[in-house]
């Protein structure tokens, strides 16, 4: 049995640059219910499905509750257990609901901060080869520099839910 729903489509989201976070041109991905985490080691399931689609860099934790992105690096974040209110995109960006199951990817300079969580919260975040991350908070000094490092930052080889042919692989590339 498959630990991905192999159907599965993402939602895609677009964030415009606020002045303070820059976002991405490249739509933020939603999958829900990707993953089946019903079992008893739910982040093990994550991490390696992570690892197996080239998603290496990894820890387990929460969100953040203050507003950042990462200047030099796509983030993946799965959640293994429970469920959390998180505002993507910045002060202007969209709040979603993300359970257990559910996996986001956000394209360098994505914002986003946890607004609330349950208690068992847990969340795989993971990113693929290259730069490592570096939390950058929302200041006029960071955009600027922000906008010449997101650039350069190299398209991952792989969707980290459905691997070298997933959706990400064809929507980053149109974006």
């Amino acid at each position: 049995m498959s630990v991905v729903n192999e159907d599965i489509e993402p939602v895609a989201f677009f964030f415009e640059d606020d002045g303070l976070v820059p976002n991405n041109p490249m739509p933020f991905l939603v999958y829900r219910q990707a993953v089946d985490v019903d079992n008893d080691h739910p982040e093990k399931t994550i991490e390696g499905l992570f690892g197996a689609n080239g998603w290496g860099d990894m820890w387990r934790n929460g969100i953040f509750d203050y507003l950042h992105y990462h200047a030099t690096v796509h983030e993946a974040l799965g959640v293994a257990r429970g469920h959390a209110r998180v505002r993507f995109g910045g002060d202007a960006g969209q709040e979603l609901e993300i359970g257990a199951g559910d996996v986001a990817i956000l394209p360098a300079g994505t914002g986003h901060q946890c607004l609330s969580a349950s208690r068992d919260f847990c969340v795989i975040g993971a990113y693929p080869p290259g730069a490592k991350m570096h939390v950058t908070l929302p200041t006029p000094e960071n955009h600027a520099k922000a906008l010449e490092t997101i650039p350069a930052v190299k398209l991952p080889p792989a969707d980290p839910v459905l691997g070298e042919d997933g959706p990400l692989v064809k929507l980053w590339k149109l974006g």
